[in-house]
Order: C-alpha cells, then structure tokens, then sequence
C-alpha cells in the first residue's frame, strides 16, 4: 500500500485532479456544483473536466476549472477501428497528465476505463455505477437510495464524502459576453414575453405532441402576446416547424442555428422555457429561469428541473416513471394535455407582464384557455 491510500477522501491531498463527465447535455448541468465544491476542497489544485467535445463550450471559461479534455465522441461512431484509435490515443493523454484524483460520475464502463485510465492513486465513483465501471475505482461512495435521489443530490454525495458536503450547491454556467451581444441583438425587436420552446427529446417516450405543445403557445399568444423562441437542434427542426404553423403570433425559429454559448446566453434571458425533460430544460433550470415541462416516463423527483421542480407536470397514469425509450401504447401523451401545463404557463407569464408593463393590473389579462387545438 502507497502512502495516502489509506487516508480518508476527506483527508486526502490532490494536487492534479480529474473530473470525469463526458455527457450528457442535462447530466453535466447537474454535475457543476460537484465542480465547485471540488475547488472548495483543493482552492490551489489543478482540475481538468473530461468532457465530449461538443459540450465542451458549455464549462470552457468556468472559474473554478482549470481547463478541459475534450473526447471525440464523434470519432467513436466511424466505426470499431476508428473508435479503438480514439480511445487509445485518449488513454494515453490521461496517463500523461499525472492525476492523484480522479472523480468519475458517469458511472458507466466508458468513464470507467477513462478513470482507470488516469492511473491516479485514488480514483472515486458512486456504487450506483453500472456496466462494471465500479471496478475502476478506489473508493466508492454508497449511494443508499438511489431510486429517491435526484441526480444533483446524488452526485452531491461525492462532496460530502470529499468534506464539503455543506457547501451551497452553485450552479455557475460560463457565458461569454459575444454569445450575450448575440442574444440581446436578436431580442431586441421581439414582443415580450420571450417564451422559448424546445419541442424534442431524444426518448420518443418524452416527446410531447406538437398539438399539446401548439395548444400551449397559442394559448399564451392570444392572453399574453409576445414571442415564441424555438430552440434546439437540427434534429428538431421539424418538430418545431409542426407546432409553429398551427401560431399566429410572432416566432423565432433557432432549431439547428445556434451554438451551445448562444442558446446558453438566449436562456438566460428567455422569460420562460417550455420543454421536455431534456437538456436546454435542465440548462434554463440551473440559469434560474422559469420552466414549464411535461413529465412522461420519467420522474420529477429523479430528474425534475431543479429547484424548478413546481413547473413540471406528470402524467397520472399507471406506467408513470417507466423510464421506456420507446412504446408502442405512449397513453401518458393522451392523458397529459396542455391544460394541466397551462395554469403553470399562465401564472409566470402574468408575472412577466406585470413586471414588464407597470400600468398593467392582474385582472387587465384577459383568460384564454388553450383550446386552440384538440387535445383529446
């Protein structure tokens, strides 16, 4: 046994460390108070984030990193070859870098080989770990309820164990000052309120009905007026045209125009973000922006925006919370219409146009009910 291996975490002196989350979009927001938190415990240490190069942005420029270590995920999917290539290169680089602390909350076999890869003395996971990843580590934090933990508090538990488990959680997101020029331009002619939608998910299972989405905007529109922003990727480009044809208001439609410094920067003005349980909902949580969001078949209490958690809604039904990527039945899109979102939707939006219009007294709004579209 080497000195230190025997220390208590908490006792432990790093001088290089590593964090190990690659992605995804909503799971690196939830890991930034354990970044901070970490540079309470070692304010004179060097930390590194190992991190998918697409999300990179998203943490370049935090004060309490030192810098990042970009994997290329893309690289991976080219095929068996290609993807060895990758990993050994990368594995290397993590060798050369002499970490004695790696902190990997991924959890699976991927980041799992990466911490190993660190080669650092103490290397520390969370026993809910899967694919075998738990096997890398040196010290594993026992998670003792993993099913009625929310992420956050769940990767929390890391801090605790490193002492510093009483600290606030921060969640501090870098925005460069171009990406907030390029957002206060592209609002600057747009009737407020500014309500952003993100209408896609990457589980079919949480993707709310364009209609549900449409009769939600369109309610909003014809109480509150303003502007629907439609954000997201490439991908959803599709998704968000369905749901802007059925408006009459004023839209911007961003889908696959946006870099992830800029849609960090439109969130953090946006008056309200209407979303999936995705990753620009989690983003707009953890900015302190409002949130309205669906819950299909996944849970609040696990995966709610939080400390936004009163803005979502799930469905009252029986498989609630299954966590299916697919279904063929998807009863939980019928049951939840957007009549159970718009009480949530109307109370910020009145907030935002009392703050926003002074002469404007509560019972000016006029009540629409987002009966635009049939919902079932």
């Amino acid at each position: 046994m080497r000195p230190g291996d025997s220390i208590p975490l908490h006792d432990y002196s790093a001088k290089r460390i590593a964090l190990i989350k690659p992605s995804s979009l909503g799971d690196i927001v939830h890991s930034l108070p354990v970044l901070t938190a970490i540079r309470r415990r070692y304010p004179k240490a060097t930390i590194a984030w190992v991190i998918n190069r697409d999300l990179e942005p998203l943490v370049r420029g935090h004060p309490d990193l030192d810098y990042t270590l970009p994997f290329d995920r893309e690289a991976c999917r080219a095929g068996l070859l290609p993807a060895a290539t990758t990993y050994r290169r990368f594995f290397r680089k993590l060798r050369r870098e002499n970490f004695d602390l790696a902190v990997d909350l991924q959890g699976l076999l991927r980041s799992g080989l990466m911490t190993a890869a660190c080669r650092a003395r103490r290397r520390v996971g969370l026993s809910s770990a899967r694919e075998g990843a738990g096997w890398f580590y040196t010290d594993v934090v026992s998670v003792p309820q993993p099913s009625a933990l929310h992420a956050v508090d769940r990767y929390w538990l890391i801090a605790r164990a490193l002492g510093v488990g009483d600290a606030h959680k921060r969640f501090h997101l870098p925005i460069a000052e171009s990406d907030r020029h390029w957002a206060a331009q592209l609002l600057g002619d747009c009737p407020r309120p500014w309500l952003a939608l993100a209408v896609g998910a990457r589980w079919e299972t949480k993707r709310w009905p364009v209609d549900h989405f449409a009769a939600l905007a369109h309610g909003a529109q014809s109480t509150f007026g303003g502007t629907v922003l439609f954000i997201g990727g490439p991908e959803e480009a599709r998704l968000a045209q369905g749901v802007a044809m059925r408006l009459w208001g004023e839209v911007r439609d961003l889908t696959g125009q946006t870099t992830l410094g800029q849609l960090t920067a439109l969130l953090s003005c946006a008056d309200v973000l209407v979303a999936n349980d995705s990753g620009p909902l989690h983003l707009a949580a953890a900015l302190g922006r409002p949130v309205v969001a669906p819950y299909t078949c996944t849970k609040i209490r696990l995966h709610g925006p939080y400390r936004a958690e009163e803005g979502a809604v799930e469905a009252r039904i029986w498989c609630q919370g299954s966590y299916l990527k697919h279904c063929q039945r998807l009863d939980c899109m019928s049951v939840l219409t957007s009549n159970h979102l718009w009480p949530n939707l109307h109370a910020i939006l009145r907030r935002v146009k009392a703050e926003h219009s002074p002469s404007l007294h509560a019972t000016d709004v006029i009540e629409v009910q987002p009966h635009g579209l049939k919902n079932g």
